[in-house]
């Protein structure tokens, strides 16, 4: 019975704890606060070129609202390696691009922890249309950057 009972309080516990931690790092004002020296956001659209976690539909639902409609997209002359991009003379990147709002730009800067732990640059897609694509930050001597 006993068992049975802890089983039932995980079961119950672990959504819940789940729930508390997505919420904390994507939505909450205490984790995140958007550094003073970065310009601000101008009005949309904003094409944005995803490689990683973001190419997952569930996972921009998560962080901006909706699963939108990207475009399968490539960057050329980049490789993956690890989070971040590295310069490649003949390689290419393969991701999505997405088009979205100030309001969901700002929601992927909190997501990517922009000016912490990313940069946001303009880089140029295959196809010729430019894209927000973010780029990982130097570390600081001495560990992560958060």
């Amino acid at each position: 019975m006993r068992l049975r009972h802890g089983l039932a309080a995980l079961a119950i516990a672990s959504p819940l704890a789940l729930a508390g931690w997505l919420w904390l790092t994507m939505l909450s004002p205490f984790t995140y606060e958007r550094p003073g020296h970065l310009p601000p956001i101008q009005e949309g659209p904003h094409r944005v070129f995803v490689y990683g976690t973001l190419t997952h539909a569930p996972i921009r639902w998560l962080v901006y609202g909706r699963a939108g409609e990207p475009r399968p997209a490539v960057l050329e002359g980049f490789r993956r390696r690890g989070l971040d991009l590295a310069s490649c003379g003949e390689c290419e990147v393969e991701g999505l691009r997405l088009s979205v709002t100030a309001e969901e730009l700002a929601r992927l800067d909190r997501y990517e922890r922009l000016g912490i732990r990313y940069e946001r640059v303009r880089l140029t897609l295959r196809d010729g249309t430019s894209a927000w694509v973010y780029r990982r930050l130097p570390e600081p001597a001495g560990g992560d950057p958060g």
